[in-house]
C-alpha cells in the first residue's frame, strides 16, 4: 500500500529533469597503447546543460584521466572544439537535448591534426598558417597622431570575417586539409580577408600572393563544410571566394 512518503518520492523521481546519457568518447594515451578506442560514460545529467559539462562530470567525478580542452566556456575562446556525432562543434554550446540523448553521443578529437592524448590535438601547424597570412595591420609611414579614421561601409566589408575565434573547426571539417595539411586552410584564409579588405592596412598585396601558393586559396574545392562547421556563423565559403576574386581582379 501506498504511502504519503513512497508517492512523494515518486512524484519527485517523475518530475526530475535529469536522464542518463551515454557518452561515447575516443580514447587515446600514446604512453599506453598506439591506437585508440571507444569508451562510454553513463551519466546522470540535465539535457538542458552542455556536452562541455558532461565532460566535467566525467573528469571530475568518473575519470580525471580525460583530457580535454577549454577554458572560457561561453563560445568566445574556441579551445574546446571537437568532433560531436560527427560534425565539427564547440562543446561548450552544444546542447545535449539537441543531441538525441537517447543514443550514445559520440564524442571524438577534431579532424585532420595530430592527436596528442584524447579529444587534445596539436593545433601549431593550425597557427603556423595563421601566422604567415600576417594577420596584424601593416602601415608605412610615420606613426599617426590619431586613430586611424575608418568609415562605417568600409568597417562593414570585412565585419563577418572578424569574428574568427580560432577554433579550428572549419580547417578541420575540410577534406583537402584532411588529406594534405600544408594547405592553408579556412581559417587562415579567413583571417588574412579580414586584413585584404581593410582600407586601413597597405599589405593587401602581399598577403595575396601569399594565398596564390599552391597551398593557398586555390586548393578550395567549395564543399561548405567550413561554413556550415563554424560556430561563429562565418560565411567562410563566401570569404575564400572573394580572396580569389581579389586574385584574379586585383581589386579589394
Amino acid at each position: 500500500m501506498a504511502t504519503p512518503v513512497m508517492d512523494k518520492i515518486e512524484d519527485e523521481a517523475a518530475a526530475s529533469p535529469y536522464i542518463t546519457a551515454t557518452f561515447r568518447i575516443r580514447r587515446f594515451n600514446p604512453e599506453a597503447a598506439a591506437e585508440s578506442y571507444w569508451e562510454d560514460f553513463n551519466v546522470e545529467i540535465d539535457p538542458k546543460e552542455r556536452v562541455l559539462d558532461a565532460l566535467h562530470k566525467i573528469k571530475w567525478d568518473m575519470d580525471g584521466t580525460l583530457t580535454f580542452r577549454r577554458s572560457c566556456a561561453h563560445g568566445i575562446c574556441g579551445s574546446d572544439a571537437m568532433r560531436i556525432n560527427g560534425r565539427n562543434r564547440l562543446a561548450c554550446k552544444t546542447l545535449i537535448k539537441d543531441l538525441a540523448p537517447e543514443k550514445p553521443i559520440l564524442v571524438e578529437p577534431i579532424k585532420g591534426l595530430t592527436v596528442q592524448k584524447d579529444l587534445i590535438v596539436d593545433m601549431e601547424p593550425f597557427f603556423q598558417a595563421y601566422r604567415d597570412v600576417m594577420p596584424f595591420l601593416v602601415t608605412h609611414g610615420n606613426e599617426p597622431t590619431r586613430e586611424r579614421l575608418q568609415s562605417a561601409a568600409d568597417r562593414e566589408r570585412f565585419d563577418d570575417t572578424t569574428k574568427c575565434i580560432l577554433c579550428a573547426a572549419c580547417t578541420s571539417s575540410c577534406p583537402v586539409f584532411w588529406n594534405d595539411g600544408q594547405y592553408f586552410g579556412p581559417a587562415a584564409i579567413v583571417n588574412a580577408h579580414r586584413f585584404i579588405f581593410d582600407s586601413r592596412d597597405e599589405a593587401g598585396e602581399q598577403r595575396l600572393e601569399i594565398l596564390n601558393d599552391k597551398d593557398g586559396v586555390w586548393r578550395c574545392r567549395t564543399t561548405f563544410n567550413c561554413t556550415d562547421a563554424c560556430p561563429r556563423g562565418i560565411e567562410v565559403t563566401k570569404a575564400i571566394a572573394e580572396v580569389k576574386r581579389a586574385l584574379i581582379t586585383r581589386r579589394f
